[in-house]
């Protein structure tokens, strides 16, 4: 199973590096990068191992995005094999990359929601969300999209 995983990153990781190479550009273009200010914003909640996160990103603007990939890494183990939304994908053991899709400027791209099982019942779990991709846009403000969030279990959202 690791190795699938390796594999779909690895095609994942080509894919984004295709998209953002601006090889269709003629020879001599200057391709200037759009600008945009990607946000992302959600809660976090962990009951008896059970891991909940519910996210929404935006863009700030200017610039709209086509999509964007947002990265969820968790301190804990997870529980087995388990399902995610359309658009997710296992990256690693302990994180998760999903597409935000479209960001129009001023707006809101899918929101997410996950429910993850971990291993055994930890007391808290650290979170941490923040944009793996963007498009190759420029970010002047990622202090929105960057976030480590402690997750005591109590069964209450936190929020990000």
């Amino acid at each position: 199973m690791c190795a699938m995983r390796k594999a779909l990153w690895a095609v994942s990781a080509a894919a984004v590096m295709v998209v953002g190479s601006g090889a269709s550009a003629a020879a001599g273009d200057r391709v200037i990068a759009p600008e945009s200010d990607v946000a992302h914003h959600g809660h976090v909640s962990l009951t008896d191992g059970w891991l909940a996160v519910w996210l929404l990103s935006e863009s700030h603007g200017p610039s709209s995005l086509t999509n964007a990939t947002v990265r969820l890494s968790f301190s804990v183990s997870l529980a087995g094999v388990q399902d995610l939304p359309a658009g997710c994908l296992w990256a690693e053991d302990r994180v998760v990359f999903c597409a935000t899709g479209s960001l129009p400027a001023g707006g809101v791209g899918r929101q997410l929601a996950l429910d993850l099982r971990t291993v055994g019942t930890p007391d808290e779990v650290v979170v941490t969300v923040g944009t793996q991709w963007n498009g190759g846009a420029t970010d002047r403000n990622p202090q929105n999209n960057e976030h480590r969030v402690l997750v005591p279990a109590t069964g209450d959202r936190y929020v990000f």
